[in-house]
């Protein structure tokens, strides 16, 4: 299944001298954070690369997701990327148990594709067609596992949906937690409200089990870019028409969703939306811009109540080995608007 992009992972050991390798693990929707946060990589070329990208369920169900992303890499002109989809669905989590949650301890702010019941359904980019290229079906763990083998202390995972695919990827083969050189993710909150329930960030309340599975692990570094920091990167409208104004195709989809989906600029032009995503990615080219973080054990609620998903403090007693999370917590806005708005508008 994977022998059609191992050629173009047999690569001159030179080529990559000096950058650094990145997994992209996304749950991607038409554009928003994830598209920007994949943008701002491709477009630094002299400092990442990317042997392929992962899609999870989370935003939207894979099959859409992966078609969002080969959209984006035709626009990028990066064909030639390959992109997989892996988990189907959470570890635990279903569609039945998100409706039970809003009956039970009140209406959640998004559910993602678990507001959504089929997850065969997919839809080309507004205006486009259906991409002809295919994502690799269901080899994403795999994948990912072939490449922290293949480059064992050398491989950052960006992980910017829910932790599905890596938490699998962990059990299958817990030998690789060490040889993963960090994992910079965005997810959890500590000490703000959650955005899916009021306890729980989205990514960690769509699959708590499988960001409890990450946070308990040996990955030597592992640093979060949580809603405590990511609230305090807004994008309002006058930064939102900074970057759809330059009338290129990334610019003009990044108007489409921000403009006409979340948060909806063009129709509600006091709405606000956040970086999120484009923030752990941004990590990975200016790390500069964080003015402060902290170390801290953290863990995720699995218990069916309605602090499902939450972060909370691990106890280290039940889980030896696990390694510190760097927390992410204040930043400069300016600086890392700069380089969201530099990419996100340089032509291809």
């Amino acid at each position: 299944m994977l022998r059609l992009w191992g050629a173009f992972l047999l690569l001159p050991a030179a080529w990559c001298a000096g950058r650094e390798t990145v997994l992209f693990d996304t749950d991607s929707g038409l554009f928003g954070d994830d598209g920007a946060a994949l943008v701002m990589l491709m477009r630094s070329p002299e400092q990442i690369v990317i042997p392929g990208i992962t899609v999870v369920p989370g935003n939207v169900w894979p099959d859409q997701g992966a078609e969002y992303m080969l959209h984006i890499l035709d626009l990028l002109h990066r064909p030639q990327i390959p992109v997989f989809t892996g988990a189907a669905g959470p570890l635990v989590h279903s569609v039945a148990m998100a409706r039970d949650y809003g009956r039970r301890w009140g209406v959640l702010e998004f559910m993602g594709a678990l507001a959504h019941n089929d997850p065969a359904a997919v839809a080309p980019a507004p205006g486009w067609k259906l991409n002809a290229r295919k994502p690799h079906h269901e080899a994403a763990v795999q994948f990912l596992i072939s490449e922290i083998e293949r480059q064992p202390g050398e491989v950052t995972i960006l992980a910017i949906g829910p932790m599905t695919n890596i938490a699998l990827a962990l059990r299958l083969k817990p030998g690789i937690e060490t040889k993963i050189k960090r994992i910079v993710f965005m997810g959890g909150n500590l000490k703000v409200p959650g955005n899916a329930s009021a306890m729980a960030e989205f990514n960690f309340w769509f699959d708590p089990e499988a960001a409890r599975i990450v946070l308990r692990s040996r990955i030597p570094q592992k640093i979060m870019f949580g809603l405590d920091i990511c609230n305090t990167a807004p994008i309002r409208k006058a930064e939102f028409d900074q970057i759809a104004s330059a009338h290129t195709p990334i610019a003009d989809l990044y108007r489409e969703d921000l403009g006409n989906r979340y948060p909806g600029f063009l129709h509600k032009p006091n709405a606000t939306g956040y970086m999120w995503d484009s923030l752990a990615a941004a990590y990975l080219l200016d790390p500069g811009f964080v003015t402060r973080s902290e170390s801290r054990y953290l863990d995720v609620l699995t218990v069916w109540n309605k602090f499902y998903g939450a972060t909370v403090p691990l106890d280290t007693h039940i889980a030896g080995g696990a390694t510190p999370v760097t927390v992410m917590l204040e930043l400069d806005f300016k600086r890392v608007f700069e380089l969201y708005k530099d990419k996100l508008t340089k032509p291809d």
